[in-house]
Parts: structure tokens; C-alpha cells; sequence
């Protein structure tokens, strides 16, 4: 790839998924917080019913995406139609959320996204027959940091949270102060070229923010959720031969039934585990096919109630 090519690839990396269009099938919705109209897509599966309540799926795209390449990415719809629980692929301003990282437009700018998500889940709760014990959110990248920072804030109306591709900033780890526990999944690539394992800052200088390690955001809700087993260590099966392995941890028992998993993709890169690999591998890290994260995460969520 010429480096000219590279540097308008790397431009649009966090787009997550906005390169597979689909054809819209789900309803488009808006409301207005804080005088800005704010959008939506939703998806109701077919078995819906008034007269049964429903879990609520909340998925974050990445930054410079949108709500319904969201969508495409993480096939979500498809998962929804399987297990019955709404999903919807809220849009962040400027393509971006405020994460608390003071990396995007939208958090330089004072965008109030903890208000809009909330707003968003009360409205969808006055519409549809929502299980108010069973709410969940999750995104990936800007995303991913963002959904951090709602299991902190939103405790009172999230159950549980999966960041993926993103771990949690340092800022808002600091200020990290749930109401009540909050189960969290973690889905980290170790080759992930935009989001350090490791931790740190990223970005040239920094200026995207200051980061935890996957292991420090897992000891972090390991300590806010007052676990006190160890972790227990398992292998997903090499199914796919694809050069990528996933390592699951997982810490139990903690307070109110909660729970905390990491996932470390191996070879793994920026990227939605069994989603669409929606820019090139030498650009974003390898997809790994050993894990679907969707089906993987809606075992996770059903297992968790507020």
C-alpha cells in the first residue's frame, strides 16, 4: 500500500463497520436532549410482544460511524431475531461519542452523551415493553470507551456493559463511582493497532487520551464489583485455523451475582470478533472467526439482571 493510501486507510479506521451497507429494515427514530436532535435506529424482532417484556441491547459504534453500520458489523439483528431482545444503534454527534478521553469532537464541544443514552433508554422504555432489570450496553472503539463510561455513570439503569476494542480511560476510571455493581466484558485484540493492550497514551502525544491496560480495566471492576474469587482461565477452541486464539478469564463471585470477563484475542487487531472485517487486515488486524462476540456477549447479558 502506497503511504499516501495508508494515511487516508488509517483516516477512517474507526468507522467500524460503515463500509457494509445493508438495506434499512429497521426503524429510524429521534429525540431531542439538550436542544440537539439526536438519532437512532431500532430493531424489534418478530417475536416481540406487549405482552411479555423485553431485553434492551444499547451498541455504540466506533468513531466516524453511525448507528446503522453498527449494525452491519455486528449483525446484532440477527442475534436479536434468535433470542427475542430489542436492539438499538444509537448515532453520537459528529460521528463520535464523548467518552471522557477528550479525543473527540463531541467531548471537546461538551456533548452530554451519559444524558442522550439515558433519555434514549427511557424513551425506548415509554414505547416498548422493556425489562427494566434487563438493559445492556456495549460498542466497540470510541464506542467501547464510551460504554465504559455509561457502566459507570448508568448504573442505575444498566445490568451489564462489553467494551470492545477498548479498554477505559484514565479519567474516567479515576471518576469511576457505580451505584451498584455492574457485570463488564472486555474484548481486546493484542495486536490491535489503534487501541494498546497495554495501555497508555494513544495517539501521537496522547492526544487521544490515556488508557488502562485490558488487565488494569479488568482489576478495576474486579475491585468497583467486590469480587473475591480468582480468575478462572479458559481457551475457546481453535475452530477456525485462522492464526488468532481466544483466552478467557473469568472473575465471579462478586457482589449481586455480577461478574467480570476478559477476553484476549490473540493475533486479534481493531476489529468486531466475528463481525465483517471492514477494512483490510495489514490495515486494522486480523477478524477472528473463533469467536462470534454478538452471540458470545447475549449469553454474558442474559445471564446479568439490575
Amino acid at each position: 500500500m502506497k503511504p499516501s493510501c495508508l494515511c487516508i486507510a488509517l483516516s477512517v479506521l474507526l468507522l467500524a463497520g460503515t463500509f457494509a451497507p445493508c438495506a434499512r429494515a429497521n426503524s429510524q427514530g429521534s429525540l431531542t436532549v439538550d436542544s440537539r436532535k439526536r438519532t437512532y435506529e431500532l430493531h424489534v424482532p418478530p417475536a416481540y410482544s406487549a405482552d411479555k417484556a423485553a431485553s434492551l441491547v444499547v451498541a455504540l459504534h466506533g468513531r466516524l460511524g453511525d448507528g446503522h453500520g453498527t449494525a452491519a458489523l455486528t449483525h446484532f439483528d440477527k442475534v436479536s431475531d434468535e433470542h427475542g431482545f430489542l436492539v438499538v444503534y444509537p448515532d453520537g454527534l459528529h460521528r463520535s461519542w464523548a467518552d471522557g478521553r477528550n479525543a473527540t469532537d463531541s467531548d471537546k464541544e461538551g456533548v452530554n452523551d451519559v444524558k442522550f443514552l439515558s433519555a434514549l433508554i427511557h424513551e425506548l422504555e415509554s414505547t416498548y415493553r422493556i425489562d427494566h432489570s434487563r438493559i445492556y450496553v456495549t460498542g466497540i472503539s470510541n464506542g467501547g470507551f464510551m460504554t465504559q463510561r455509561l457502566a459507570c455513570e448508568l448504573s442505575d439503569q444498566i445490568a451489564a456493559a462489553a467494551s470492545v476494542a477498548a479498554t477505559i480511560g484514565e479519567n474516567t476510571a479515576a471518576g469511576c463511582h457505580p451505584a451498584r455493581p455492574v457485570s463488564m466484558a472486555i474484548f481486546m485484540g493484542t495486536k490491535d493497532p489503534l487501541v494498546p493492550i497495554q495501555g497508555g497514551p494513544m495517539g501521537r502525544n496522547g492526544s487521544h487520551g490515556t488508557i488502562l491496560s485490558l488487565q488494569a480495566t479488568a482489576e478495576k471492576w474486579i475491585a468497583l464489583n467486590g469480587c473475591t474469587a480468582k480468575p478462572a482461565a479458559t481457551d475457546m477452541p481453535d475452530k477456525a485455523n485462522d492464526g488468532t486464539s481466544v483466552h478467557v478469564e473469568t472473575v465471579s463471585n462478586c457482589k449481586s451475582s455480577s461478574e467480570v470477563i476478559g477476553y484476549k484475542v490473540e493475533e486479534g487487531g481493531h476489529t468486531w470478533p466475528g463481525g465483517k472485517q471492514y477494512l483490510p487486515a495489514m490495515v486494522i488486524g486480523k477478524t477472528t472467526r473463533n469467536m462470534d462476540a454478538s452471540e458470545e456477549l447475549w449469553i454474558f447479558f442474559s445471564r446479568h439482571s439490575r
